[in-house]
């Protein structure tokens, strides 16, 4: 049988944890024929309001509560006894997304879409692909709610979005983050 993904539900913000504890068993019981890679796909954007020459990033799980594991099922469609014990034995690890105790393997396109997520560069998505200047904007928070403008100036850096919006009949910058605004 050839290997497939499977989702486990862990404990909320311990899922490198639990990835590194799975790493770490498999190889030292020799179950990597049967298991595969173990993934927690994370994105990294720059964080907001530092200054341009620090460079820091904020690390955000994609997927908060959940570990993917890549293994090879029984022919019953069962986990075999070992690679059971050694998943459930690990400290943190819920139950996998299933029924009757049953683990269902993740289709294709998720597979794909995962994958593809968990292989993103690590330097940190840049604004500059999401909103460039004249892209017409809505501010979903803050005092400006509701307020449509113009992106005047895409800070990527900083994490911020420049907008000009129309006070008082007079157009007025204002810096925002990035998700204090959506494309209209």
């Amino acid at each position: 049988m050839t290997k497939r993904w499977y989702v486990l539900r862990v404990a909320s913000n311990k899922e490198e944890a639990v990835r590194d504890a799975l790493e770490r068993k498999v190889k030292i019981e020799g179950l990597q024929e049967k298991i595969g890679r173990i993934l927690v796909p994370s994105d990294r954007r720059p964080r907001p309001r530092t200054k341009p020459s620090e460079k820091k990033f904020v690390e955000r799980k994609l997927y908060p509560g959940y570990v993917f594991i890549e293994m090879e099922l029984e022919e019953d469609g069962t986990i075999g006894e070992k690679p059971w014990f050694l998943i459930k034995e690990t400290t943190g690890v819920g139950d996998f997304i299933g029924s009757g105790g049953k683990p269902v393997a993740m289709s294709d396109t998720d597979v794909d879409k995962m994958l593809m997520q968990a292989s993103r560069p690590t330097e940190g998505t840049t604004l500059a692909l999401e909103y460039k200047k004249g892209d017409q904007v809505k501010i979903k928070e803050g005092p400006f709610e509701n307020i449509e403008g113009a992106v005047d100036e895409v800070l990527a850096d900083k994490g911020l979005v420049r907008v000009i919006v129309t006070i008082f009949g007079r157009a007025t910058p204002i810096e925002l983050e990035y998700w204090q605004v959506e494309k209209v």
